[in-house]
């Protein structure tokens, strides 16, 4: 994955006191530079709309977009990329139609799937939930700082680390193998999604890893 980014921030518009297009802007000024847009209720015609918001608002900010699932979408909207999860299209049929156009992220939750994502045709995966969090609760128990450096030892795919990070903690996750880290409630609960983007951007940037 070529100038692989840090900091993954995948939306929820429920988290947010805002619409998400704003919220994402703030994010955007205090240095996210990949969002995924993940809103799996959405109708279709909704999700294309509030997707071509967010394509116009990264391309503003030189970010990438990433759309959960929905290739099609992804396609409409020239993303950047496309995020698949246990229900998506295998990752194998999704680079048949997408080839090297756009990157490819997988959701994994232990060893051998994100060996499959690799083998597959990944560009990269996120991991977890590390820690706990109400978001991942249907996932089972967290998997700890620990899985991940197992992960880490059997695939060459960057590993963003996902579920209950925060300023706090993400340097625990980077420290046992993580390439970056996967957030929602970090940055789009908060008070202040600038400042909140701003500060988890620094600690990322001033991690050696």
């Amino acid at each position: 994955m070529t100038r692989p980014f840090k900091l993954y921030l995948i939306t929820d518009r429920h988290a947010t006191k805002m619409p998400l297009p704003q919220a994402i802007r703030f994010a955007l000024q205090g240095g996210v530079r990949a969002v995924q847009l993940r809103e799996k209720d959405l109708p279709v015609r909704e999700l294309i709309a509030l997707a071509q918001e967010l394509r116009a608002l990264t391309r503003e900010f030189g970010a990438r977009l990433f759309i959960n699932d929905r290739v099609d979408v992804a396609v409409a909207v020239e993303a950047d990329g496309v995020h698949l999860g246990h229900q998506s299209m295998p990752v194998e049929a999704v680079r048949k139609i997408v080839s090297n156009r756009m990157l490819v992220g997988v959701s994994t939750h232990n060893k051998e799937e994100s060996i499959v994502a690799e083998k597959g045709g990944a560009d990269f995966i996120t991991f977890g939930p590390v820690f706990e969090t109400p978001s991942k609760v249907k996932l089972g128990e967290p998997v700890g700082c620990d899985a991940i450096n197992i992960v880490k030892n059997c695939i060459s795919i960057p590993i963003y680390g996902l579920g209950g990070i925060n300023s706090g903690n993400l340097n625990s996750v980077l420290s046992a193998g993580a390439y970056g880290i996967g957030l929602i409630s970090a940055i789009l609960r908060s008070e202040n999604i600038q400042k909140a983007s701003e500060n988890i951007t620094r600690l990322l940037d001033s991690n050696p890893r």
